[in-house]
């Protein structure tokens, strides 16, 4: 290794006043590429990935003045994992003599940004083999000044987009705009933009966009369990985002994550760019776009870096206006809808039925005994009874309305059932809420057929309920409260 060219391109690489290494790229037979090593370190590059070294793999029994035997001639994968977009570049500047000026949150791994130089070497070297300059700089904030300096073509796509999400339309009418057009603009198949909610482990996706409306991806992703998009975190842990260029990185990327991409392979996927958005080191969501046009490789991949911050600043706000919309009108204790939510609702209702009466049924459905479960068990007891009341309300009225009305009182609203369907339905509930010791309802009902009067209906269906509460009482004397 110590030959001539060796001490040459060590040269070069002592010559930058920058982080360096000389890397040698392999091109395999059929023009693809092949192994990556790093051929020849400066000092400041060893010093950097020296402490890297000891941090992730806790060893120090090689000294920082020998350190040199243990990187120089062996894959950059040694120990760091595989990165099909740092191979991408490496092999343009290499052998297609390109110089490249790339910008990446890499936050996530080493708490910096990194803006990387990779710069090709015109020297002799083997059939097989050719070199090129790899140099990075870090930044511990991300400098816009950086992201300036893009091409024409691709500031004017993302003004578009701004002043696409900026405007008057509806959120999710934005949003089916802005995935038509970032779809366009990659020349892909189809694109979509979905949001994740860890706690939950719940996805969805919330605009889509499929050359002539082939398919719907709602479907598709429909059939799939949250694992398959939960996945995406642990793979996007130490990179910005994920490229699938070809076979390769497809077989790189299925043995990480074999179940996703079975899913992806039995879409017909070929490639993907898939870019998380990352809102104060939190993953809400993801930009997917697949079977897209890699001769752009590179400016799509600088467009979508771009817009992906403006994407999440969008779907960040859009997430927190319906944690605000949730917590104003869904009971935190049962997860059915509260008082403040049903009087809106009723109001509106009762505008609407008196102008276009329609059939409908309402039942009130209060709880006996909680306050002898309260004064025996304490208040977890009874915080214990209306959720297990509220989960046997939502498993039988699972299409209608459901409020907590008062304290041990819920209100059911239907619209969608016949007579006969909501005296089933309040059949079924009577044989899942009969024990007097635990989950017993009180309950009246009243359907109207055509005079449109929902107040009125309510107060019919209270005294009913009043009714059957008396009654169960007159039979349990000593749970009266």
């Amino acid at each position: 290794m110590k030959n001539q060219l060796y001490q040459e391109l060590k040269n070069l690489a002592n010559k930058s006043t920058l982080p360096c290494t000389i890397l040698s790229v392999e091109k395999l037979p059929d023009g693809s590429c092949g192994d990556i090593n790093f051929f020849a370190v400066n000092d400041i590059f060893k010093r950097s990935y020296y402490d890297l070294f000891n941090e992730i793999e806790g060893q120090n029994n090689v000294s920082f003045e020998d350190f040199d035997e243990v990187i120089e001639g062996k894959p950059y994968t040694a120990h760091i994992p595989k990165e099909p977009k740092f191979e991408d570049i490496c092999f343009r500047a290499a052998w297609n003599n390109e110089h490249i000026h790339t910008y990446v949150d890499t936050t996530k791994m080493y708490g910096y940004w990194t803006e990387d130089f990779l710069l090709p070497i015109n020297c002799n070297h083997e059939e097989n083999i050719s070199y090129c300059q790899f140099m990075y700089a870090l930044n511990k904030e991300m400098d816009t000044g950086k992201f300036s300096a893009v091409s024409p073509d691709i500031s004017s796509f993302v003004i578009k987009v701004c002043l696409e999400l900026r405007n008057e339309r509806d959120f999710f009418a934005s949003m089916d705009i802005v995935t038509n057009d970032i779809r366009e603009y990659t020349g892909s198949i189809d694109a979509c933009i979905l949001t994740i909610d860890k706690e939950q482990e719940k996805f969805e996706i919330i605009s889509e966009s499929v050359k002539d409306n082939a398919y719907c991806i709602k479907d598709i992703f429909s059939k799939f369990d949250y694992e398959i998009v939960g996945c995406w975190e642990s793979l996007v842990a130490e990179t910005n985002n994920i490229i699938i260029r070809n076979d390769d990185d497809i077989k790189h990327y299925k043995t990480l994550a074999p179940k996703w991409l079975q899913t992806f392979i039995d879409a017909n996927g070929k490639t993907l760019c898939l870019m998380p958005f990352l809102h104060h080191g939190t993953i809400i969501g993801y930009l997917y776009i697949s079977n897209f046009d890699t001769t752009n490789l590179t400016r799509i991949k600088e467009t979508i870096e771009l817009i992906s911050f403006f994407l999440t600043a969008e779907v960040a706000n859009h997430a927190f206006l319906e944690k605000l919309e949730y917590l104003s009108n869904v009971d935190m204790l049962t997860g059915v809808f509260n008082r403040n939510c049903m009087n809106v609702n009723v109001d509106e209702l009762s505008l609407k039925l008196k102008l276009e009466p329609k059939p409908f049924s309402v039942a009130f459905c209060d709880l006996n005994g909680l306050k002898t479960i309260n004064d025996n068990g304490g208040h977890n007891s009874g915080d214990q009874l209306l959720k297990d009341a509220a989960k046997v309300l939502k498993e039988v009225f699972y299409n209608d309305k459901i409020y907590r009305a008062g304290g041990d009182e819920f209100a059911i609203i239907s619209l969608d059932s016949t007579e006969e369907e909501f005296l089933q339905k309040l059949s079924q509930l009577r044989k899942l809420a009969c024990d007097p010791n635990w989950l017993n309802f009180a309950i009246g009902h009243y359907h109207d057929e055509s005079s449109g009067n929902l107040r009125l209906a309510m107060r019919y269906a209270d005294e009913n309920m009043y009714e059957d509460k008396n009654a169960f009482y007159e039979q349990h004397p000593e749970k009266r409260r």
